[in-house]
C-alpha cells in the first residue's frame, strides 16, 4: 500500500475526542507517553500519544540517523541507502533520551520480513539534530502507530506459528511473546513535532508493511 493510502481498513474516525481507544501501543514507549485530551481524527486502529519523559517534561530535541526528504513545506527523516532511520528524543531539561523509532527493529516488516546485517543495525550514528525551516529545535512530540494487520485472524497464519509458551519467532530467529509482537508490529509509524507557536511538523512517516 502507498504511504498516503494506508488508511485502507476504515476511513472513519472516532467521535470520541480522546486517544484512549483501547489500543495498548508499542511496548517500548509504554512508560513515556500520555493520552491527549481533545484529540481529533483518531482512527479506530490508531494508537496516538504525547511523549513525556520520566521527569514529566514534554519538550524535546530530536536526534537521528537518516537523511532528510523535502515533502511539501516540511522535511521528513527517511532511511539512507545504507540502513533504515533511527530516531531518539532528548529531554531538554533532564537530558533523558527516549527511543522513538528504530527502522531495523520496530514495525511489521523489520520484525517479520526484512533482514539487516549487524553493521546496519549498529553503525547508525545519531549525528544529526532535527531543526525545522524556522530554526526551531525544541518540540512537543506526538506519536502515532497504526495497526491494520489482524494477528488473531486465523487466515493471516500467525496463530499457527505461536508455540506452546506463547512465543512467536521473528525474521532474525529470535523469539518474542506473541502479545508483545502484536504491539510492536505496527504497519505505519508517524512522528509529529509541535513548535512553541503550535505549528505541527511531520518529522517521520514510515510505511512498515
Amino acid at each position: 500500500m502507498g504511504l498516503f493510502d494506508f488508511l485502507k481498513k476504515d476511513n472513519t474516525t472516532s467521535s470520541i475526542l480522546t486517544t484512549d481507544n483501547g489500543l495498548p501501543g508499542p511496548t517500548y514507549l509504554a512508560d513515556y507517553t500520555e493520552h491527549i485530551a481533545g484529540a481529533k481524527k483518531v482512527y479506530p486502529f490508531e494508537w496516538r500519544r504525547k511523549l513525556i519523559s520520566t521527569a514529566g517534561n514534554s519538550k524535546f530535541k530530536i536526534k537521528y540517523y537518516g537523511q532528510r526528504l523535502h515533502a511539501m513545506c516540511d522535511i521528513l527523516i527517511v532511511r539512507t541507502d545504507f540502513a533504515p532511520a533511527l530516531v531518539v528524543a532528548k529531554d531538554i531539561v533532564s537530558g533523558q533520551e527516549i527511543l522513538l523509532f528504530d527502522g531495523c527493529k520496530n514495525g511489521f516488516n523489520p520484525m517479520f520480513c526484512d533482514e539487516f546485517t549487524s553493521e546496519q543495525i549498529t553503525n547508525r550514528p545519531l549525528d544529526n539534530w532535527y531543526i525545522d525551516r524556522n530554526k526551531n529545535d525544541s518540540f512537543e512530540i506526538i506519536l502515532s502507530a497504526y495497526y491494520q494487520i489482524d494477528f488473531d485472524d486465523e487466515s493471516e497464519g500467525f496463530l499457527e506459528d505461536v508455540d506452546e509458551n506463547g512465543f512467536i519467532e521473528l525474521v532474525d530467529q529470535s523469539k518474542v511473546e506473541f502479545e508483545k509482537a502484536k504491539r510492536n508490529a505496527f504497519d505505519v509509524f508517524q512522528i509529529v513535532a509541535i513548535t512553541e507557536k503550535g505549528r505541527k511538523i511531520e518529522v517521520l512517516a514510515e510505511e512498515l508493511a
